[in-house]
């Protein structure tokens, strides 16, 4: 079972893009979960969410994991939570951040040792979606690190899941966003 655990603020799209790269997982006929763990319902506190995925039916419903992925969509949380919590020998962390890999590393030394890969999120939504709602830019990291999906396949499913409730210009623009990531990510 592939786990991923979410670190961000409420108001980031964590659940969207969880909920999201669900979506588009279980289009291919993997079992799905993606749920949210919220400390408080206000925007911009801290919250988690989280992805299971498995070619058998999922009956862990409990938050607890042992991510072998940690997508830190804020920052901040690399610094002020335990972003290393119960991780696996393997786990991987996608780190948002404006650091340098060794910058980062300087400033949260439990890293040091991991599979750490960053880009800027935050920088990448601001440019492309004009907010910094950094999701979509960190499900393209994902994409490249995991290498879960085909980029094409992944920017073509995601393109009906976000077609429910946004219009067109917006849909390109996270299209843009994820491609960017894609290719930033390291």
């Amino acid at each position: 079972m592939l786990e991923i655990r979410w670190h961000s603020r409420a108001g980031q799209g964590a659940v969207t893009g969880a909920k999201g790269l669900a979506d588009v997982v279980s289009g291919t006929g993997k079992k799905v979960q993606a749920f949210a763990f919220y400390g408080s319902a206000k925007r911009g506190a801290a919250m988690t969410a989280y992805n299971r995925i498995d070619d058998e039916t999922i009956i862990n419903h409990e938050k607890f994991m042992n991510p072998d992925y940690v997508l830190v969509i804020d920052p901040g949380l690399t610094f002020i939570t335990d972003i290393c919590e119960f991780e696996k020998q393997d786990t991987k962390y996608i780190i948002t951040t404006h650091l340098s890999k060794e910058e980062l590393i300087a400033k949260k030394p439990e890293l040091k040792g991991k599979q750490v890969f960053i880009l800027d999120c935050i920088k990448i939504s601001q440019e492309e979606l004009g907010k910094p709602i950094p999701n979509a830019p960190m499900l393209g990291a994902f994409i490249k690190i995991s290498g879960l999906l085909d980029l094409d396949f992944f920017l073509e499913s995601f393109k009906k899941v976000l077609g429910k409730k946004l219009p067109q210009a917006i849909i390109d623009q996270n299209m843009v966003a994820i491609r960017r990531a894609y290719n930033e990510v390291r």
